[in-house]
């Protein structure tokens, strides 16, 4: 038997579920489901352009609270395009961060969970699998 384990959702602690949902679509996340099941429990999945992995952000979903979760990482095609579609929709983020193991973009959503968008360096591209 051959072990095929994929991350598919990461919950995403926020204060303000409609602020968050409108924060990720901005940004070019797709809104794949916004589901009340009750009171206590609302479901809003997103998923980043091109990604196998949402996440997932509401009421009743995780423990954690609101800003904390850290390093996130999405990889990006070109981490300069990247940054400045963020900057076109008003994401704070600072310069393209240039390491060997690739360049790096970061920012926070209003509730202060903070996401690495990363180029991979070109002598990575055929080690992808």
């Amino acid at each position: 038997m051959t072990l095929d384990w994929k991350i598919e959702l990461i919950a995403i602690p926020v204060t303000d579920v409609d602020r968050a949902k409108d924060f990720y679509t901005r940004i070019g996340f797709h809104a794949d489901h916004d589901h009340v099941v009750s009171d206590d429990l609302r479901f809003v999945q997103l998923t980043p352009p091109g990604s196998a992995c949402s996440i997932v952000l509401g009421t009743g979903i995780t423990e954690m609270a609101p800003g904390s979760q850290k390093g996130v990482q999405i990889v990006v095609p070109d981490a300069d395009e990247a940054r400045e579609h963020l900057l076109a929709q008003g994401v704070s983020t600072g310069e393209v961060d240039e390491q060997q193991w690739g360049r790096f973009v970061y920012f926070s959503d209003p509730d202060g969970n903070e996401w690495a968008l990363q180029e991979l360096p070109d002598y990575a591209a055929g080690a992808q699998a």
